[in-house]
């Protein structure tokens, strides 16, 4: 298949036209990466695999009998090493034209492109995507380089020129890299949460240190490999790996880093930025923090549009993404019908080995996930809620081997209940009848959380109406590929208010770059 002939692969076009391709290629590549199952992997630290002492295995959460790999439990004397590699490389890194910086960028793009098939693949095993959601994210990784890349060429570099320069003199406005970032990756994107800020932050002349999440070091692992194989400058990009308390803080609180870009939890984001805070000087901080994400099911609506929207965010990567639909306000003129139409399109759902053609649904990452799923419904139903569909664990064949959890949905709690405010990242949706939409967006704003959110209504004016009111960053009208979910660069950013995020601005947007620049105003007297 040649490049041209490839389908382009994004979250809005997964399952239409040109998939057997998608498929065939993907397929090409499931037996040597299982056989490359096993190695050890290093860390990159100026250029080099570095090895440490104290290693840790990562099991596959489609099937726990099979070892990914094995990697190193870095220390905070690794952590210094990055840093002090990173450092060294900037000035050449920064010095760089930006065009030069771009060129470098653009062949980094092209290589996770090249390698989209094998990629993908470990992204099914490791974190239990299905083929199609594993598919999207690489693609995604190349989207959001090429992205940043075109957004420094549009800007020229960001340098501008005042009016009024003379023969006297010159003004400029040149907005220059901060330095050194960390980039602390979760493990749900672990691929596309680490190239889209580590792109936004080479190509504005930055150095960087990654460090994945221990839940899934392989992704980024074989992602840093790609990385590494480019003709970036030794130090520019370092990867190391280890767990939170020694690694990832030590990149959040140690010296020598410049800015941090973190994705995690609300309670760990709040508490990195409050300890990153007391240093000695002031340094950027840029959150992803995570959701509570509302759709909205108004008496105009397309119920049937609205059933396959809330599924598909309520329910893909089992419910383990901040943008998931975990509540859902319905007009109560609808409600019973569009209970019935989820219910369902829910049973449709197929589930299984995500790496098969037709499993749409894959296991939780891990038993802490699955003892929050149980937890969560023993918790609702003790409370009045009804369980309309799922709440069980599956067993049997590859079931046993894995968290495989079915897709739930509750209904009958109060509308003050936890299970409408608290993230869970698990495959829960809970419904609510609401009198009309005023009320509906009261209840969707009550949160701590500001991430994404939707509605689905036939009426302009309701739109409208709910755009101009809900406190989200992210928000979607009538999507039926997915009701709170699916962002693309260049095409809608990705970002939150509130406690969902310590900025303003959203990945894959115009303005996401100048979060890892600063004006310098630079006036020459000749």
């Amino acid at each position: 298949m040649t490049e041209n002939a490839e389908t382009k692969i994004t979250y809005a076009t997964l399952g239409g036209e040109g998939m057997e391709q998608v498929h065939s290629a993907l397929e090409a590549q499931i037996d040597p990466v299982v056989e490359s199952f096993g190695a050890e992997y290093g860390m990159i630290i100026g250029g080099n695999e570095v090895l440490a002492d104290n290693k840790f295995e990562d099991y596959s959460p489609v099937d726990d009998r099979i070892l990914l790999g094995t990697f190193q439990s870095g220390t905070e004397e690794h952590v210094g090493q990055a840093v002090e590699a990173a450092r060294n490389a900037l000035p050449q890194w920064s010095g760089l034209p930006w065009q030069e910086r771009v060129t470098c960028l653009r062949e980094v793009s092209q290589a996770i492109r090249n390698a989209r098939w094998e990629l993908s693949v470990i992204l099914g095993y490791e974190v239990g995507k299905n083929r199609m959601e594993s598919v999207g994210e690489v693609e995604e990784c190349s989207d959001f380089i090429d992205y940043y890349c075109d957004r420094m060429e549009e800007h020229n570099g960001f340098v501008t020129s005042f009016g009024g320069d003379s023969e006297e003199q010159s003004s400029l406005s040149v907005l220059r890299p901060y330095g050194v970032w960390s980039i602390i990756s979760p493990f749900n994107f672990p691929m596309a949460l680490t190239a889209g800020p580590v792109g936004a932050a080479l190509v504005t002349g930055n150095t960087v240190i990654v460090k994945p999440s221990p839940i899934t070091p392989f992704a980024v692992a074989r992602l840093a490999q790609v990385f590494a194989e480019t003709s970036l400058p030794e130090g520019v990009f370092n990867f190391v790996t280890g767990s939170n308390e020694v690694v990832s803080r030590g990149l959040v609180l140690g010296s020598g880093i410049d800015g941090v870009v973190f994705t995690g939890s609300y309670q760990i984001g709040m508490e990195l930025m409050r300890e990153s805070s007391t240093g000695t000087m002031p340094r950027p901080f840029i959150a992803e923090m995570g959701g509570k994400n509302p759709a909205l099911v108004m008496e105009s609506a397309d119920l049937t549009k609205a059933a396959d929207g809330v599924k598909n965010s309520a329910f893909g990567l089992q419910g383990q993404k901040c943008s998931a639909c975990s509540r859902v306000y319905v007009q109560k003129n609808v409600n019973n019908n569009f209970v019935d139409l989820l219910l369902e399109e829910s049973a449709k759902v197929v589930q299984g080995n995500p790496l098969d053609k037709d499993v749409w649904l894959g296991p939780v990452i891990n038993e802490a996930a699955f003892k929050r799923y149980t937890k969560a419904i023993e918790k609702a139903v003790a409370d009045g809620g009804r369980v309309l569909t799922g709440g069980s664990r599956l067993s049997g064949g590859i079931f046993d081997h894995g968290y495989y959890v079915e897709p739930t949905v509750i209904d009958g709690l109060p509308l003050d209940h936890e299970l409408f405010r608290k993230e869970l990242f698990v495959p829960i949706t809970a419904v609510a009848e609401v009198n009309d939409l005023e009320q509906a967006i009261d209840l969707a704003n009550a949160t701590e959380y500001g991430l994404t959110a939707g509605i689905f209504s036939e009426e302009d004016a309701e739109v409208d109406f709910f755009f101009n009111r809900i406190q989200a960053g992210t928000v979607y009208a009538n999507r039926r590929a997915g009701a709170t979910a699916g962002a693309w660069p260049g095409v809608n950013p990705f970002g939150g208010w509130k406690g969902s995020s310590s900025g303003g601005t959203g990945a894959g947007g115009p303005y996401y770059l100048k979060q890892f620049l600063r004006e310098q105003s630079r006036l020459r007297v000749y």
